[in-house]
């Protein structure tokens, strides 16, 4: 049997570590690449006015808008900013716990409390599993019939 101070250490402390870091790094990734589109994009009709007859600045317009496209298809695969801001709640939710848990506060004020936290962590690690698995298996919305 595992006592309340290792279930809270390993698993509870250790998912709050994960969805943490997960949540960070979805979102750094995310603004990244959001500016990265943001910069290019904006560049594009400011090269466009000095493009005349230059292949390089045609070049770089063209290419510029291939990244633009690359971008924003990655964003859109990626669900960066879907993740990020799934994950940094699961954190938080899995932290409302933990921290009611310690304190004794209502819902855990009462004998089965390590219990109870046991069903309502693992209750909320699974809705989460299960939330990534469906957004995993269903079609993007460029892959819909329209």
């Amino acid at each position: 049997m595992i006592s309340p101070e290792e279930y809270i250490e390993q698993r509870l402390s250790d998912q709050i570590s994960w969805y943490d870091r997960k949540s960070s790094t979805n979102q750094r990734w995310f603004k990244r690449l959001r500016f990265a589109e943001i910069v290019a994009a904006a560049i594009i009709p400011f090269l466009s006015g000095f493009a005349g007859d230059s292949l390089p600045i045609k070049l770089a317009i063209g290419a510029l808008g291939v990244l633009v496209a690359v971008i924003a298809s990655l964003l859109g695969l990626l669900q960066l900013q879907e993740h990020w801001i799934e994950y940094r709640a699961t954190a938080e939710a899995l932290k409302t716990e933990k921290f009611l848990f310690l304190t004794q506060t209502e819902p855990y004020d009462k004998d089965d409390a390590f219990h109870l936290l046991v069903q309502r962590v693992e209750a909320l690690l699974s809705k989460e599993n299960a939330e990534w698995t469906q957004s995993m298996m269903k079609p993007s919305k460029e892959e819909k019939p329209g």
